[in-house]
């Protein structure tokens, strides 16, 4: 079955970019935290989802949701 893939109409990346930065984290440690769950990620990937320049697919926000420790809510949140 092929992965899903999200159309960023609101600013998913910007959440991410938003939460990831309150955490403390670089985009390569939440890159490594991926990673480490499986999800293959790399950090040019995450700059592109986080500037909206990329689809996010839908196992990468599962992954990126338990990395933050956060809600699917607050990464869906409109800006």
């Amino acid at each position: 079955m092929a992965e899903q893939k999200i159309k960023q109409d609101i600013s998913i990346g910007a959440n991410i970019r938003e939460l990831r930065r309150a955490r403390g984290l670089k985009q390569t440690d939440l890159v490594g935290l991926l990673q480490l769950e499986g999800v293959p990620m790399t950090r040019e990937a995450l700059v592109k989802i986080e500037r909206g320049a990329q689809h996010i697919q839908a196992s990468q926000l599962r992954a990126i949701r338990d990395a933050l420790q956060t809600t699917y809510d607050e990464l869906l949140k409109p800006s």
